[in-house]
């Protein structure tokens, strides 16, 4: 196994790796959510023949193609970096990681690539009934995309249908359907297509906004905003509701993660649930300075332990007591989880040793002993410990996750009313009189942005130090390269991508002013 101990290389590869997947990010929550918005309005000029309806999926069609064009490029640069700075990690669940991956490029993305050009160039070459569908399949297309992608995500969060092999030292799948169907899986799929639903039908309702301030396009905006505001109001509910889903299985699986998004150092029963809360810069608890007191905070009493347990009264563990054990409720002090960790990781190097040194008879002994079900269950299961030097590397960035988690909530709050506004004013016909609320529109794109990236720090940054939960700390994924080209590479992808959302935001706010420009569109 790898014994990085160049710190500055695990900061500048992690650095790296989330600059590609926030870029790449910007640009598939849109895709995941307009094409069905898409695949729905052209379903109503399907239905009821009216131009009007045509030209707006096209206008909006427009739109989606160059945000998919664009965002194109940072995924596959994403992808390689796997294989260029995290050649362990790859190494050690290539077996896993890769079979979703496999599937997404050769099932999904071909479907929507596929039906994607009908759905472009398609409009007076084939019938409607089959444009139709090629717009639908897009839809699906481009979300079975985001779902083996979540798979591949949700098992380094929770592995699970899998086996370590002592002889090659990595993880093999024995049972898809377990990292397929795993909770954590199905919780975060909804989750986060949900959340692209909701961007998608901001974005929508925004520019739509704009147009309305303009006093241009009325009838286009106005319609475009029904569409999207009873797709996004839907579309927060479910958010709401697979939140909680995601939420729980977090509880169960990641209880680390869960303490830090609630700040909650010392758990006990009847946990309350953190509204709010701001650190001190300052003061520190006096039993670990890595734990910086509140300023100040709101709380809900026992509601915590009810959202998790649906019982007021459950135990739920603090940060303290993933760090220090518990002896009433079972958890171990995480100086054993790494005494058993490096009892595993002395095993397999054991085994090898006796492997190469053709010791037959003791190598077997030793695998047998390292694929029991004890050793897998009080041993093996505590692989990655074994690299932590010091208890207090298990705290992810408590503040960052904290308030990335609450920033998430409160704008997803905001969100919902925004919908409900949105089909309150237009249905009563006020909708162009509220220019504040025309305003707010067009601001609260950004604000879904920036909660998108949250969500995703709180998922990525909750589960450090870990690159998959318990058994591969990021320190012992990184690929050993030079830390001078990891910097080169950070530079270079940054000014590359930043260019690239300056083009797709210049040729988007050039097609917005165009408008949907019937004339020009005949002639496509």
């Amino acid at each position: 196994m790898n014994d990085i101990t160049d710190l500055a290389l695990v900061d500048w590869s992690r650095g790296q790796f989330a600059l590609t997947a926030f870029y790449h990010w910007l640009f598939v929550p849109l895709t995941l959510g307009i094409t069905f918005i898409l695949a729905i309005m052209e379903t109503i000029y399907y239905k009821t023949g009216n131009p009007q309806w045509k030209k707006i999926t096209r206008f909006w069609m427009k739109l989606f193609g160059i945000n998919f064009a664009i965002g194109i490029a940072t995924g596959i640069i994403l992808e390689f970096q796997f294989g260029t700075n995290w050649s362990y990690y790859s190494w050690f669940v290539g077996d896993i990681f890769g079979a979703p991956l496999a599937i997404e490029g050769i099932m999904a993305f071909f479907m929507e690539s596929t039906f994607i050009a009908v759905m472009f160039f398609g409009w007076d070459k084939v019938s409607k009934r089959f444009h139709l569908l090629s717009t639908w399949l897009t839809a699906i297309g481009a979300n079975l995309s985001a779902l083996w992608i979540l798979v591949a995500n949700a098992w380094m969060q929770h592995p699970v249908g899998m086996q370590f092999n002592p002889e090659t030292a990595r993880n093999e799948m024995i049972s898809f359907w377990d990292v397929f169907l795993s909770p954590m899986a199905i919780t975060k799929f909804l989750h986060t297509i949900s959340s692209g639903f909701v961007l998608a039908s901001v974005f929508i309702i925004g520019i739509s906004a704009w147009f309305l301030l303009k006093k241009r396009e009325i009838v286009f905006a106005n319609k475009s905003i029904l569409v999207a505001a009873i797709f996004g109001f839907l579309s927060s509910l479910f958010l709401v509701s697979t939140g909680d889903g995601s939420a729980r299985q977090v509880a169960l699986l990641q209880p680390m993660k869960l303490a830090a998004m609630e700040g909650l150092y010392k758990g006990g029963n009847g946990a309350d649930l953190m509204v709010f809360g701001m650190f001190s810069p300052l003061r520190s608890d006096p039993e670990n300075k890595k734990l910086k007191e509140f300023l100040f905070k709101i709380e809900i009493p026992n509601a915590l332990s009810y959202m998790i347990h649906f019982d007021a009264n459950a135990f739920v563990p603090g940060v303290k007591d993933l760090l220090y054990g518990n002896e009433k409720e079972g958890i171990l002090p995480a100086t054993d989880k790494i005494a058993r960790g490096r009892m595993a990781i002395e095993t397999l190097h054991t085994y090898k040793k006796a492997l190469n040194d053709a010791h037959t008879a003791e190598s077997m002994h030793i695998h047998d002993k390292f694929m029991s079900k004890d050793f897998q269950d009080n041993f093996f299961r505590y692989f990655g410990y074994g690299f932590v030097s010091d208890v207090n590397e298990l705290i992810p960035n408590i503040p960052l996750v904290f308030y990335s988690f609450h920033l998430m909530v409160i704008l997803g709050s905001w969100f919902l009313l925004f919908f409900m506004l949105s089909l309150y004013f237009l249905l009563n016909d006020k909708l162009l009189r509220q220019r504040w609320f025309l305003w707010a529109a067009i601001f609260t794109i950004p604000l879904v942005y920036l909660t998108q990236m949250a969500g995703w720090t709180v998922a990525e940054m909750g589960r450090q130090p870990w690159v998959v939960q318990d058994l591969l700390p990021t320190i012992a994924a990184v690929s050993r390269i030079d830390t001078g080209a990891v910097i080169v590479t950070f530079g270079l992808f940054a000014i590359i991508f930043t260019l690239l959302l300056i083009a797709e935001v210049k040729i988007m706010t050039t097609q917005i002013k165009k408008g949907p420009n019937e004339e020009e569109e005949h002639h496509v």
